[in-house]
């Protein structure tokens, strides 16, 4: 496994951890459906969550955030609408990103709630 991969596994651990610790209820972690993979569906109260996980070691190129594509959005909006669907469900869903910065063993993270609505 390659320095990127190893970089993304643990800021997803990271990230499960810091939503357990906030109150969500894990749900499913690496959900895929078609070419579509969401990292994180948690449950908050009454929402589902999609949780994108994004981690870069600096902001040369922008924040990690900002490299969630429309591309990426609309997949993660199929690949949820799919999860919806199979579970029966009936839930209002909320789309967020987490991001880190990496410098060094200092991780800092960015929680966006509502990051974005995909589109159609």
């Amino acid at each position: 496994m390659n320095k990127s991969h190893v970089i993304g596994r643990e800021a997803e651990n990271r990230a499960t951890q810091y939503l357990i610790s906030k109150g969500y209820h894990i749900l499913v972690q690496n959900f895929y459906y078609r070419k579509a993979e969401i990292d994180i569906n948690a449950r908050n109260n009454n929402l589902l969550v999609v949780i994108e996980v994004k981690a870069r070691s600096s902001k040369v190129f922008g924040a990690p955030e900002s490299f969630v594509s429309t591309k990426k959005m609309k997949l993660l909006r199929m690949a949820i609408d799919a999860y919806v669907t199979n579970n029966n469900l009936d839930v209002e869903v909320r789309f967020d990103i987490i991001s880190y910065v990496i410098n060094g063993k200092n991780w800092q993270q960015n929680h966006i709630e509502n990051a974005f609505y995909p589109f159609n």
